[in-house]
């Protein structure tokens, strides 16, 4: 089986106004401690939803790092290991719905 890679936009926001400033692509890279190119092929593996002109999501950083421990520790493939945040992200939000209907006395046991 094969996976389809989307066009990633080349032009990306600029954090400060300089000119030659860094691109958000190459700051959110060195945050997630992996190479720009890593964080395109994840952005067209659909990963992170890019929208041209706006800076990344604050949790892209984390997620990148997360889908690339998860390829290094438990050897997935780049789709596996984004299928595997996909999951993790929804039981974490599916935690914090329990949480807040869950009885003041429930929780504290």
């Amino acid at each position: 089986m094969s996976t389809v890679v989307r066009p990633v936009e080349t032009h990306l926001v600029v954090r400060d106004g300089r000119s030659g400033g860094r691109p958000d692509l190459d700051a959110l890279a060195q945050e997630a401690g992996v190479h720009p190119q890593l964080v395109r092929r994840l952005i067209a593996l659909g990963l992170l939803d890019v929208v041209p002109g706006r800076p990344f999501p604050r949790d892209a950083a984390p997620r990148i790092a997360r889908a690339v421990r998860l390829r290094r520790d438990l050897g997935l493939n780049y789709a596996g290991a984004l299928l595997a945040c996909e999951l993790l992200d929804r039981i974490e939000q599916l935690e914090q719905r329990l949480r807040r209907y869950e009885p003041a006395d429930r929780q504290r046991r």
